[in-house]
């Protein structure tokens, strides 16, 4: 897909809130209010709401971080009163005593300043230093002396940045990762911290020297570039994606222990199978099915969906629940995975691993020949899973080769059955069918990349989506039923202005798209229809995706607009989204299945805790989609100078931009490199034309390109024209590579449209 031009930074603001509080505002609200206050606090005094709260919450993760107010689960106390949880900064250590002394990082009270007293590693690498600041949680011994234990160190400088070093004559330069940043930074020889050229090194800007070069110091030496596994920790820093979990949250992990059956249902003897891929080392779903018979239902189906019961192992508000809530989700690259739990539970205890009896929150449903839900049932059950199945050998056994492992006999023409019958209901429903396969990425054993191809697109996978599905569905309505909290999965339709533009661009293909009609999934499907095995249908395809808005997570339900369904939640993997552990816990306290479900005053956070979900979701997507664009890039390194054809994916002032053939790895042809000629930008039609020749180049026409440059720190590649395009009428202004937008000329307006 293409990457859309930067947007300059704004802060949003929605309807009838006020503009944001200064840091010295907030501040002074705190220490004035005689009661502990946090974040919502905070918003209803200065009267923010709406988007403006998304906003409020990342400047108050700033002060945190600048040790300016407490964390945000704790409630900043009174002037003169430490919180129990607070920065620190280190200002002496005892070698002797084996103690560090601190103080709090900010102190604004009346008394003297607290003495904070942390226990101290001596190890290389392993304890705090002078200077050093940290998270800890404290205890109060006396009136002014406090004890503390060390969370996390604290980054001390917000600013610093990621970059690969090369060395100079005299000292050095980094070359910002970041596309953003246009300049390099000049690091001296002395701070370059034992840095080798082609190091990932972080920095921490300095002040300009006199002749105005950015300076910076390397503060931390990641690795080589080049080395296997820096791409993915590359876009795992740049995301601030934790990957150390607290030892209060292993220790709980470690101490867990299987369960025994006690008033759970016995789902021991049942066939359940988990179907994964072939990489996949957590299990938290697996599938059983039967056909139906009840007479009244002929040619119905019994399904069974079993999840990983981790609510038993993570309880509300625990070390576990904590950090869970603030990694969000679990986070996958082609070499590792960033677990939302600890591996102790989500390759372990909530890992339906086969021959092994495993805690299992489960519902079972009974469908009609038509994939139609008759009913459907919660249940909390002990089962052991009697195989682990790979997508590829599903289909295979399906498609009667051999897969090379056991299948157990009968599991999956009942599986297939009762997938055969949701098909029926998803076509007759309008589910939204787009069709843009994903990129896998293929690794040897020492981390280099092998390949880059499209995902295969099995009908097992259909399978287990649509059973997932239907469990999700009946989730939500339960929830919904028995009026209980529900964090839903939603899905806004797409904005009218957006349909407009598709519109306005299908109509240049002689294609009429929703006239005098709403606009339903539907709609799309029969264009998606008309478009396919077409050269148009991978064009098509990816204008109606950005035509749809994104899927959130919310505690108010506006239905799902992609699925086509009215109630929708995510239940189905709770060891790595939070959101579904939310969900089963609402789950377990409207079926009265233990005491370790939803709190009754749990749905007031919701709105909290769909804000911090929804945001750890978008930045595990964009931690994902830059460590894919550098493996691509790194995969065509070696190939500078070759020539690919490709199709373009977008166009900008910038230029084209273009996907090559096969890798799916995007790069773009400067404008300086497209021919000579002065380009009209044209939005309505996604193309840029020359007003000259007549050269037109659209989003999906074919292009034959030339790579002149990977770099591999940016995932950046430049691309040269060596043919393509279409002749359209001709006519206007001469130039050389420059763009002007034919349908809004003046440049306040070029930039609006050019942030879409």
């Amino acid at each position: 897909m293409a990457r859309p031009p930067a947007r300059p930074h704004a802060r949003t603001q929605a309807k009838g809130s006020h503009s944001l509080p200064s840091k010295q505002q907030i501040i002074e609200f705190v220490e004035s209010s005689p009661d502990p206050v946090g974040r919502r606090e905070i918003a209803r005094a200065f009267n923010i709401k709406g988007a403006a709260r998304m906003a409020l919450k990342k400047l108050l993760r700033e002060m945190e971080a600048g040790g300016e107010i407490a964390p945000r689960r704790q409630r900043q106390a009174a002037a003169n009163q430490l919180p129990s949880v607070t920065v620190v900064t280190v200002v002496d250590l005892d070698s002797e005593m084996g103690e560090a002394v601190a103080e709090p990082a900010t102190w604004t009270g009346t008394d003297p300043m607290p003495r904070i007293t942390l226990p101290w590693d001596n190890r290389p690498g392993r304890g705090l230093g002078i200077g050093d600041r940290a998270l800890v949680r404290i205890r109060q011994n006396d009136d002014n002396e406090y004890t503390g234990e060390v969370m996390r160190r604290i980054d001390a400088a917000p600013e610093r940045m990621l970059g690969v070093y090369e060395r100079e004559r005299h000292g050095g330069k980094v070359h910002p990762t970041d596309r953003r940043a246009r300049h390099d930074l000049v690091v001296a020889s002395g701070d370059d911290g034992g840095a080798q050229s082609g190091d990932l090194v972080l920095v921490e800007p300095l002040k300009r020297d006199r002749l105005g070069l950015r300076r910076a110091r390397v503060v931390e030496r990641i690795g080589g570039i080049d080395d296997p596994g820096a791409i993915s920790l590359l876009a795992i820093q740049e995301n601030d994606i934790p990957t150390v979990f607290p030892s209060q949250a292993l220790a709980l992990a470690e101490a867990a222990g299987p369960v025994d059956l006690g008033e759970r249902e016995d789902l021991r003897e049942t066939p359940l199978v988990t179907i994964d891929g072939a990489d996949a080392r957590d299990f938290d779903d697996a599938v059983w099915a039967a056909t139906d018979d009840d007479p009244e239902n002929p040619g119905g189906w019994r399904v069974l969906v079993a999840i990983a019961d981790v609510a038993h192992y993570v309880r509300p508000n625990d070390a576990l629940d904590r950090e869970a809530l603030e990694r969000g989700n679990s986070v996958y690259f082609p070499d590792r995975v960033v677990p939302m739990l600890p591996e102790a539970l989500s390759n372990g205890l909530c890992s339906l691993r086969p021959n092994e009896e495993r805690a299992c929150m489960a519902v079972e449903f009974v469908l009609t020949a038509e994939g139609r839900k008759r009913s459907h049932r919660f249940l909390r059950g002990l089962m052991r899973s009697a195989a682990r199945l790979t997508y590829e050998q599903v289909q295979m056994a399906r498609d009667g080769a051999d897969p090379g492992v056991t299948v157990p006999d009968g599991v999956l023409e009942p599986l297939y059955g009762a997938y055969e019958a949701l098909k029926i209901a998803r076509e007759h429903r309008g589910a939204l069918d787009l069709d843009l396969p994903e990129r896998t990425v293929e690794l040897d054993d020492e981390g280099h990349v092998l390949a880059i191809s499209p995902r295969a697109r099995l009908d097992s996978h259909k399978l287990i989506e649509e059973l997932m599905v239907q469990a999700n569905v009946c989730a939500a309505e339960t929830l919904e039923r028995r009026r209980t909290a529900c964090m839903y999965r939603v899905h806004e339709s797409p904005d009218p202005e957006k349909v407009t533009r598709l519109r306005e661009f299908l109509a240049s293909l002689d294609m009429k798209f929703g006239q005098n009609e709403v606009i339903r999934p539907k709609t799309f499907n029969r264009l998606l229809g008309q478009v396919r095995e077409t050269p148009n249908e991978r064009l098509v395809n990816e204008l109606v995706l950005r035509c749809q808005s994104q899927a959130l997570y919310a505690p108010d339900n506006i239905g799902h607009f992609g699925l086509g369904l009215a109630r929708y939640a995510h239940f189905t993997s709770p060891i790595r989204r939070y959101a579904d552990l939310l969900v089963h816990r609402a789950l377990i306290a409207a079926h009265n299945f233990g005491d370790d479900g939803l709190s009754k005053d749990a749905g007031s956070r919701f709105v909290e805790f769909a804000e911090q979900i929804s945001m750890t979701e978008r930045r595990a997507v964009v931690a994902e989609r830059m460590a894919m664009d550098r493996y691509a890039t790194r995969y065509l390194a070696d190939r500078v100078g070759s020539d690919f054809i490709g199709r373009i994916t977008g166009v900008a002032s910038a230029g084209v931009f273009v996907a090559i053939a096969d890798t799916g790895a995007d790069g773009l042809v400067g404008m300086r490199n497209l021919p000579s000629d002065y380009y009209e930008i044209d939005e309505a039609l996604h193309q840029l034309r020359g007003t000259t020749s007549g050269l037109t180049f659209g989003i999906g026409d074919e292009i034959e390109v030339r790579l002149i440059a990977a770099d591999i720190a940016t995932g950046r590649l430049t691309l040269d024209y060596l043919s393509g395009g279409k002749i359209t009428e001709s006519g206007g202004r001469r130039g050389r590579g420059r763009a002007r937008n034919s349908r809004e000329p003046s440049r306040q307006k070029r930039g609006r449209s050019r942030r879409r």
